[in-house]
């Protein structure tokens, strides 16, 4: 029997305060501490908690579809370090402007898109990226440099905890739209009137396009090279990477070569596919600054490692 709608509207209504409570209990403890220790306790927490959750187990089937050759120890290494790296990451949320203060030293930049330098390169235009190392750190770093970025990004369903969220990341500006249909209709409009569009684009995309991603087909975002190509403009990757504690390297690449043969559709394949080969090149180096806890292929892949004792 379906659940009455008052009785969901009561549920909803109790549940959003709480989590919203847990959080700011949780990011404010993170907040008292300096960023390094707020830092490596998260690193502790996750390394020490993340492995023995259920889902880890998708990291490992994840790990073995991706790396087949990589042995059993080295796939435990790579979720203990992805876990390090996702527990530092939420114990950094609250450290944002510290950790990206241009005077802090902490995040090393390096711009390889030009000349001219990123900060022309993408008037308009598109960075794209993944969810490696502290990805918030990305866009708070590109706003700072004078990118007035605004990042697509699913948007909490839980509205308090929305706006706490909102808040952190816009600690040096930048402003979000949603993923969707309205989404898609405001990226073209801020890409037509000169603006920068931030894109994280290695997910599943079930009405995306199938790509290759480590050898194996994958739906996959086809709005960046749609746009890029639509709209004339340049996707420069951006990758950021884990130096240590609340430490990174953040490189802005050369614009992606903008294929055109004339068939669109063709040319939007092969710019994804491009995407796709980078990531799969930065993941590959740096395998513990994924996040390997999304089922970023089909189910048909999973068919033969999905099940109990994997």
């Amino acid at each position: 029997m379906a659940e009455p709608a008052r009785f969901r509207r009561f549920r909803r209504a109790l549940r959003y305060p709480l989590e919203a409570l847990g959080l700011v209990l949780g990011l404010g403890l993170f907040r008292l501490l300096p960023v390094d220790t707020a830092s490596n306790l998260g690193g502790w927490l996750g390394r020490t908690i993340g492995p023995y959750l259920p889902v880890t187990r998708w990291a490992r089937i994840n790990l073995r579809l991706a790396l087949p050759d990589k042995p059993g120890p080295e796939i435990e290494a790579v979720v203990r370090g992805m876990w390090d790296n996702l527990g530092r990451t939420a114990a950094e949320y609250p450290h944002l402007g510290r950790i990206t203060a241009p005077a802090s030293g902490r995040v090393e930049v390096i711009d390889l898109s030009g000349p001219p330098p990123v900060q022309e390169q993408v008037r308009p235009g598109i960075l794209v990226s993944g969810h490696l190392a502290n990805w918030e750190v990305l866009p708070v770093v590109a706003c700072r440099l004078g990118v007035d970025l605004v990042g697509i990004a699913r948007l909490p369903n839980n509205p308090l905890v929305r706006s706490l969220i909102d808040r952190l990341r816009g600690v040096a500006g930048g402003a979000r739209i949603p993923k969707g249909a309205e989404g898609a209709k405001q990226a073209i409009a801020l890409l037509r009137g000169g603006g920068t569009l931030g894109i994280l684009a290695d997910q599943k995309m079930n009405d995306g396009i199938e790509a290759d991603f480590f050898g194996r087909p994958a739906m996959t975002a086809a709005g960046p090279a749609q746009l890029a190509l639509a709209l004339d403009c340049p996707l420069v990757p951006a990758r950021i990477e884990r130096l240590g504690a609340a430490r990174f390297r953040m490189t802005f690449h050369p614009p992606l070569e903008r294929p055109a043969t004339g068939d669109r559709q063709r040319d939007v394949a092969a710019l994804t596919a491009a995407l796709n080969r980078l990531l799969e090149e930065w993941i590959g180096e740096r395998p513990q600054d994924w996040l390997w806890l999304h089922k970023r292929w089909p189910r048909a892949a999973y068919e033969d490692l999905d099940r109990p004792g994997v």
